[in-house]
């Protein structure tokens, strides 16, 4: 469990990219619908030369054979699980800073509870108190910074992060559960599904026809030079890099206690974030009660190892 954590943790860091980069990119001018689709855009060009160049032509072939295979399913898991997800979180950085956006995102780790209930998962009573231990700490980091910010803005940058959160682990169950088995599921037990890299390629491709609708729909200007460097820089840490280790660690568990401890290292992202705003843009350090909310976080995800480990 504790290395399930440390691989989440480091995802977290990675993933903390996104809000960051998103906040700067929406300060300048930036239209949320590119930088919600160039990252995908990206990603599939890079995920591609990477299976190309590291696994051959093969390998490249089986995974694009696997997503016509089930074109049906991977265009549902990829609209949600990174499509609905990603533009509600861009969307969001129009209205909130990122730490705000990052601090919000955590209630995935509540969200993740009830989807993972959803799908017939159980787990004991005391991963639920850990996750809200875990939820309570970013809250306060949240409340220590909310004072300064406007609550309308506060609103519309909270609320599509509240539905992101149930987007993202829903597609990223669907898949899990097609992995291992699901009466209501497509069987794909596929080699290639224990290959992260390929797993973020499948979705990313399933998720091109939701961002051509969105784009189509917002008709928005074309993007700028900086935008289009900023969403490439997005797609690498967060989309490749923070995206493969997660799913890695997601992959690596076998029970529905380790899918909920790694779920809840996502919430180091908001003390990722805060650091990194405060660094690159010059946010505003936190405060006594918001160092409390790291402490506590530390100690609900402390608690998961521990109760791993003991049982």
């Amino acid at each position: 469990m504790a290395r399930l954590i440390l691989i989440g943790l480091l995802a977290g860091f990675f993933f903390s990219a996104t809000f960051v980069l998103n906040r700067i990119m929406s300060l300048s001018g930036g239209h949320w619908v590119w930088s919600a689709s160039l990252r995908y855009a990206y990603m599939i060009l890079l995920l591609t030369a990477w299976l190309l160049v590291f696994r051959g032509s093969a390998a490249l072939a089986r995974t694009l054979g696997l997503f016509f295979k089930h074109l049906v399913f991977w265009v549902a898991t990829g609209s949600i699980g990174y499509g609905a997800f990603y533009a509600l979180i861009c969307f969001s950085a129009d209205y909130a800073p990122g730490w705000i956006v990052a601090t919000t995102w955590q209630f995935t780790i509540i969200a993740t509870l009830v989807v993972l209930t959803a799908f017939g998962r159980r787990f004991a009573r005391r991963i639920w108190l850990f996750s809200t231990i875990v939820f309570a700490g970013v809250f306060l980091v949240n409340i220590s910074q909310a004072g300064s910010i406007d609550p309308t803005e506060l609103v519309k940058g909270a609320l599509p992060v509240l539905a992101a959160a149930f987007c993202y682990p829903i597609g990223n169950q669907l898949v899990w559960e097609a992995k291992v088995g699901h009466d209501r599921l497509p069987d794909i037990s596929a080699p290639e599904m224990e290959h992260p890299f390929a797993k973020v390629l499948l979705m990313s491709l399933g998720s091109v026809p939701f961002w051509c609708l969105v784009i189509a729909v917002a008709a928005p200007p074309p993007p700028a030079g900086r935008q289009m460097v900023n969403t490439a820089l997005v797609a690498l840490f967060s989309g490749v890099i923070a995206t493969s280790l997660f799913l890695f660690a997601r992959n690596e568990s076998k029970t529905g206690s380790q899918l909920a401890a790694v779920d809840a290292t996502q919430s180091s992202e908001v003390i990722f974030a805060l650091v990194g705003e405060m660094l690159i843009i010059g946010a505003a350090p936190p405060n006594a009660l918001g160092l409390l909310g790291i402490v506590v976080t530390g100690v609900g995800l402390a608690l998961f190892v521990r109760f791993q480990e003991t049982r």
